[in-house]
């Protein structure tokens, strides 16, 4: 009786973690801002989307279409503010959820019944890469759940007296990946799963137990009309993005078709320096792991599958000329299935999770009490125009940022120096955005009509009323 009273507390403590955990991620997509460049951008593409309607092409800003990725993580941002209201945590929402359903999930791939189901899960969120995109307004995320719909769902294929959907489920995620970042979906997630296959004899077994005309067939029927429909309606889509995207970004730091500013040439094997570094510190449990355990690890061979998606992303992408740290995202997830399989045996573990839940804790401290605002500000422009008079025409001068176009509820317009000069002629009253280099290399007759309100550390925005004397 009392091993179970015992068993319980232990369940329940381990359950409040997960839960405080979720609320103060929760609490973040509350309060944070949309930040430039990435998640405003997704953000703001979801609002065009519900504001035109239209469903089928996203849009970057009014008429320009957005190629750089498939709807899919667009669409759900899109649905829950078109229910919701256009706030960034109903952006944010089903980003959120998908992470906690697969923290959820994957409590069923705990070690034996004696583990509570929530150690995966609390283990996952508190990776920094995974927690981190618990709710930024990303394709990645959505990408991360794919690939692992398709590993799960070809793991139980796989076993004896299995039901047959699980062989569904994997060309299901497939086809979810192609519509949430495209093709890549097969690059992360086919040859890992050949390699396994390969190295533990089950190669037969993977042609006889997948069922892969009906399975193909799955994939191309969820996502394929979408590619016909949006080629249709913007010709050139299919060539910049399946080539663009996939091939030249990756290959070819020469290459000048990106049209989204994608940062170019990392160094050689970055992929790696982020893997260790965004899973900390859970990195150096792996590592204590791999070096004690890899003979049992060898002979295991739900580890050994484990390991190949664990270490498959990062390898894939050590020779990548573009990259960013969220491509690392898909390892997170085996990574805390390894930790968590030797839980018991691990060194130092009281340690790492002590760091590892003290973290977000800390940074929530950080937060509500305002020390992080200036770490952020001059990552959005939501502060400098959420308290303006919203009657007066804002223009911001030579480039829009995401933030203004989503927090002005797309009313900001460009313009140029000789378009300024005319509206000032005109002696309308105005608010205008202008970056801190810029002013400073506008001319003296333009700056003394202009009244600073506020700024940040890139940005300021000024006034324009020709009753104020400036």
């Amino acid at each position: 009786m009392m091993n179970n009273i015992n068993q319980k507390i232990f369940n329940i403590r381990y359950k409040l973690v997960f839960w405080v955990l979720v609320s103060i991620r929760l609490y973040f997509n509350w309060t944070l801002p949309l930040m430039d460049k990435t998640e405003a951008r997704y953000g703001e593409i979801a609002r065009l989307m519900c504001e035109t309607g239209n469903w089928i092409t996203p849009q970057i800003d009014y008429g320009i279409p957005f190629w750089g990725k498939p709807p899919l993580s667009i669409w759900a941002s899109a649905l829950s503010i078109s229910i919701f209201g256009p706030a960034e945590v109903f952006l944010r929402l089903p980003h959120l959820i998908v992470f906690i359903l697969v923290a959820f999930f994957i409590g069923k791939y705990r070690k034996d019944e004696n583990q509570s189901m929530y150690l995966p899960g609390i283990i996952i969120l508190t990776i920094p890469e995974f927690y981190i995109h618990a709710g930024v307004v990303s394709t990645d995320a959505f990408l991360s759940i794919s690939t692992a719909i398709v590993m799960f769902g070809f793991w139980e294929a796989l076993k004896e007296n299995t039901k047959a959907y699980w062989g569904y489920l994997l060309f299901l995620g497939i086809g979810i990946g192609l519509l949430t970042k495209g093709p890549i979906i097969l690059i992360l997630t086919l040859p890992p799963i050949f390699i396994w296959a390969l190295t533990t004899k089950n190669l037969k077994k993977v042609f006889i137990r997948i069922p892969w005309i009906v399975g193909i067939s799955i994939s191309l029927g969820i996502s394929l009309p979408w590619y016909i429909l949006a080629e249709l309606s913007t010709p050139g889509f299919i060539d910049y993005f399946i080539i663009g995207e996939h091939f030249d970004r990756y290959f070819n730091s020469k290459w000048e078709g990106d049209k989204y500013g994608f940062p170019k040439q990392q160094p050689f094997g970055m992929a790696w320096v982020f893997l260790v570094s965004f899973l900390l510190p859970w990195t150096i449990a792996l590592f204590q792991i791999l070096i004690k355990k890899w003979k049992s690890i060898r002979q295991n061979s739900w580890m050994l599958f484990l390991i190949f998606w664990c270490a498959w992303t990062p390898l894939f992408f050590t020779s990548s000329k573009s990259l960013i740290h969220p491509y690392i995202l898909p390892s997170c997830i085996p990574a805390a299935l390894i930790i968590s399989f030797y839980w018991t045996s691990l060194r130092s573990k009281k340690l790492y999770a002590s760091i590892a839940i003290g973290l977000p804790i800390l940074l929530f401290i950080v937060h509500i009490s305002g020390a992080a605002k200036s770490f952020y500000n001059h990552t959005t422009d939501k502060y400098l125009i959420s308290n303006l008079d919203k009657v007066k025409k804002m223009y911001v001068l030579d480039s829009k940022s995401y933030s203004s176009q989503f927090y002005t509820q797309g009313k900001i317009q460009l313009i140029k120096i000789n378009q300024l000069k005319n509206v000032l002629v005109s002696q309308k009253p105005f608010y205008i955005i202008i970056s801190n280099n810029r002013f400073k290399l506008l001319n003296y007759s333009i700056k003394k009509k202009l009244r600073k309100i506020d700024s940040n550390k890139k940005t300021g925005i000024y006034e324009f009323d020709p009753s104020i004397k400036t």
